[in-house]
């Protein structure tokens, strides 16, 4: 095993990938710079800049993809994807449905997400509920490097688009690019076992729609993805100091959703407590309830979502985004 960062990882097991398979490119607003050891080693016609115009790198892209290519398109962030959705939603999440599946579009859209750093509702949003709302999209979300890594390949090896999210807080490199700005008075609560750690010495595709069991507990099942994962098991150590022994599922893929696993899991404690940054209505946490009812379960539910728009105002995002207090909070109402 080897310890890396989580932005370290990924960019290594796309390495691997791209000497095994030429086939792959990335390119993207200022990649060349983002992904410079990779332009290092594979140079510039694999690894290109593209003009500051979403709708035109990724309509190329999927293009790309439908050729014969395994193009990698690169966002500054996924609430850009505003700027482009029509080559997302119209096109490469369809044409295999539309040509009875003659063609594909294999594209990996990889964009960082999320907030807890101060850069306002436009660009901390999550956005993973609204793009598993369209069928035709892979949708990953990992959560440590191990399985950033693991994803990624799998990404690359996917034979339709896949939306490969990496949340800002757990990337070092989107952190510093994005988040700092010299300004020495916004913190943030990095977990460190996400955002560090083992990964295996050479990477293997991890399998797409299967979540991992991350803490066993028998009173309260909490789901959630990316940061939130870390945050529910630092909530999960807290109240089992209060005597309530908390599981905590991380999907990894929020579409596919591994509905088999959240199923078991409830079953086993009769309580859903769903830990989402992205939007409440119309989400993640919503379907997660429904998966459970149409599985014919039962469960004391509740949920710890972001409802609003993300303020600017740090000590305000704290608020709106979830946080370990809610967690706890929650947890204790579904023992009540």
């Amino acid at each position: 095993m080897r310890t890396m960062f989580f932005t370290q990882a990924v960019d290594d097991a796309l390495a691997q990938a791209m000497a095994e398979d030429d086939r792959i490119i990335l390119f993207g607003e200022d990649t060349p710079l983002l992904r410079r050891n990779l332009l290092v080693r594979f140079g510039p016609r694999r690894v290109r800049g593209t003009p500051i115009s979403e709708s035109a790198f990724l309509g190329a892209g999927v293009a790309a993809a439908m050729a014969g290519l395994r193009p990698v398109v690169e966002l500054y962030m996924v609430d850009f994807l505003g700027v482009c959705m029509d080559a997302l939603l119209n096109h490469a999440a369809k044409v295999e449905a539309f040509s009875g599946g003659q063609w594909t579009a294999p594209v990996v859209v990889r964009a960082p997400c999320g907030g807890g750093y101060g850069d306002g509702g436009q660009h901390e949003q999550s956005l993973w509920g609204w793009l598993a709302h369209i069928p035709g999209l892979t949708v990953l979300v990992p959560s440590t490097p191990a399985d950033a890594g693991g994803l990624m390949l799998a990404a690359l090896q996917h034979h339709g688009p896949v939306v490969f999210l990496e949340h800002k807080l757990l990337s070092e490199s989107w952190l510093e690019f994005l988040g700092s700005g010299g300004r020495s008075t916004v913190q943030y609560a990095v977990p460190t076992e996400g955002a560090r750690g083992p990964v295996p010495r050479r990477w293997e595709p991890l399998p797409i729609g299967k979540a991992v069991l991350r803490r066993a507990g028998h009173d309260v099942t909490v789901v959630g993805v990316g940061v939130q994962m870390h945050r529910a098991l630092e909530a999960a150590q807290a109240l089992e100091a209060e005597g309530i022994s908390a599981a905590v599922l991380d999907l990894r893929t929020v579409a596919p959703l591994d509905t088999e696993a959240v199923r078991d899991a409830v079953a086993r404690t009769g309580r859903l407590l769903v830990v989402d940054e992205d939007y409440e209505g119309f989400g993640l946490s919503g379907e997660l309830s429904a998966v459970v009812l149409e599985e014919g379960g039962t469960c004391r539910y509740g949920r710890v979502c972001t409802q609003t728009t993300i303020p600017y105002a740090r000590h305000l995002e704290d608020q709106t985004l979830p946080n370990v207090d809610r967690i706890c909070a929650a947890a204790r109402s579904l023992m009540a």
